[in-house]
């Protein structure tokens, strides 16, 4: 079993930056595929980045790729999403999410989610 807690949300301008945490617990986390979704009202919650157990796969969704990078630290049970360039575009709930397995990407099933933050950028 996999709790996460998502923060770092906020209000910032068009160009800002945010950086994002989800702060797992569990013993399984180190092992486990993370990503980051994100929703709007009305609109089906999509796919933003994804990072293997030992971060060494990234995936990203075309809209924030070269803005946003998905990091972990399995040390601290942690992961992060730096948002950068940001676009009023970009505003939505974020929410962490975990599998069960080791890979994670736009494709896989993830069976953990946190609460969700919400992401405000003005124009």
């Amino acid at each position: 079993q996999v709790q996460l807690v998502e923060s770092g949300g906020g209000l910032v301008q068009a160009g800002g930056s945010l950086r994002l945490s989800c702060a797992a617990s569990g013993r399984t986390f180190s092992s486990a595929g993370m990503g980051w979704f994100r929703q709007t009202p009305g609109k089906e919650r999509e796919f933003v980045a994804a990072i293997n157990w030992n971060g060494g796969g990234t995936y990203y969704a075309d809209s924030v790729k070269g803005r946003f990078t998905i990091s972990r630290d399995n040390a601290k049970n942690l992961v992060f999403l730096q948002m950068n360039s940001l676009k009023p575009e970009d505003t939505a709930v974020y929410y962490c999410a975990g599998r069960v397995g080791r890979l994670a990407g736009p494709g896989y099933e993830y069976a953990y989610w946190g609460q969700g933050t919400q992401v405000t950028v003005s124009s």
